[in-house]
């Protein structure tokens, strides 16, 4: 018999061995990338929940002219967010100071608050909460848990009540205000 030589089977383990090595360094590279990737991503979130960008940011709003509402009278407004305020007037005047805007949401179960101007309050109809003029609780679960109304502020401008509406960034700006 014939004995054969192999000159490849002398190099294929090295072939193997290189491409082994590769494969290795490709997979702990790619899994190292992914880690570094998703612990940065998360650690970005984390930080724009903790430090919004424009946190006490706000704009004012058109509520209704001076003369739409007259004392003891109330209008609902929604916010741009969703949320619902209830606008009264408590006294005659051309300022502010003569107007009052609350959160229409009582903060002990989430149910609409409205103005009784009969009562001089602001009455939750699902546990008898009431809230005086300027929000403070009175009566039922809000008074016992000392639970207020979201006061918002409001400003007159040319005859127009206006309130103050915070505002959130849409897009990341640079420090020169570009978008």
């Amino acid at each position: 018999m014939q004995e054969r030589s192999d000159t490849n089977s002398s190099n294929e383990p090295d072939v193997d061995e290189s491409r082994r090595g590769f494969l290795e360094h490709a997979a702990t590279s790619a899994m190292a990338g992914g880690l570094v990737a998703g612990y940065g991503a998360f650690g970005c979130y984390a930080t724009r929940y903790l430090y919004p960008a424009d946190a006490g940011k706000s704009i004012s709003q058109f509520v209704c002219t001076l003369d739409q509402l007259k004392i003891g009278e109330s209008l609902p407004f929604t916010m741009p967010s969703g949320a619902k305020v209830v606008v009264a007037r408590q006294a005659e005047g051309d300022t502010a100071d003569a107007f009052i805007a609350l959160s229409s949401i009582c903060p002990h179960l989430g149910c609409k608050v409205h103005w009784e101007a009969n009562n001089d309050r602001f009455f939750c109809p699902c546990h008898n909460g009431a809230f005086d003029a300027k929000g403070a609780p009175t009566e039922g679960p809000p008074a016992a848990a000392n639970q207020h109304l979201t006061r918002f502020p409001l400003s007159v401008e040319d005859n127009l009540l206006m309130i103050q509406v915070p505002v959130e960034s849409i897009t990341v700006s640079d420090s020169e205000g570009n978008a």
